[in-house]
């Protein structure tokens, strides 16, 4: 597999792996977001599990939430319906492109350096800018949460064009944070470009 260095022409495609029990929504069509959309929820309430307003409102705000981060370069988001001893492993990851790339940014170098981040490798997409923060909680924002938010991102650079494309792993689960956030590095290893 060509490393960025090699490619004469930007990839097609790029390739990601997930957990098993990670569901995707894509974002770039509204009818398969919203199709996928409902059929999460369907999925989470099966058995009857919690009434139609609570159905109601998870729908609206998935389609929020959705929708927002289409209109950001958003092209798949995928959530983590896991569980461990039956409490919910809370996680998400959301891919974005970034057609026209990092303004005076080249490089991961480059942006690394702007950034206050570290270069890291990926093995079959190359250099790749990763970025950890964690974020006091925002009960408007996460449906009345009260735990803080740990987020990684990559910053990856699509080869032989402007563009980066962005992983941003986020997760509520502050006790598990350390061990989510190396589920977080492992999936963000398998990128490679197609």
């Amino acid at each position: 597999m060509p490393t960025q260095a090699h490619w004469d022409t930007p990839p097609a495609e790029y390739g990601i792996l997930v957990p098993e029990g990670w569901f995707q929504i894509p974002l770039d069509s509204p009818k398969e977001r919203d199709r996928a959309i409902v059929a999460l929820v369907g999925r989470q309430f099966a058995g009857g599990d919690g009434g139609p307003l609570l159905r109601e409102r998870l729908v609206g705000e998935l389609r929020k939430g959705a929708k927002g981060a289409g209109r950001v370069g958003g092209v798949e988001l995928y959530l983590s319906l896991l569980t461990l001893g039956g409490v919910p492993l809370a996680s998400s990851l959301l891919v974005s492109l970034t057609p026209d790339g990092w303004p005076g940014c080249r490089t991961a170098g480059d942006l690394a350096r702007r950034l206050a981040a570290e270069v890291v490798e990926l093995a079959g997409a190359g250099e790749a800018v990763r970025e950890r923060r964690t974020e006091a909680p925002d009960p408007e924002r996460l449906m009345g949460g009260t735990l803080s938010t740990t987020t990684v991102v990559y910053n990856v650079p699509v080869p032989a064009s402007t563009a980066w494309l962005t992983l941003t792993f986020s997760t509520p689960m502050e006790a598990l944070a350390p061990r989510m956030v190396e589920l977080f590095d492992a999936v963000a290893g398998t990128l490679h470009w197609q």
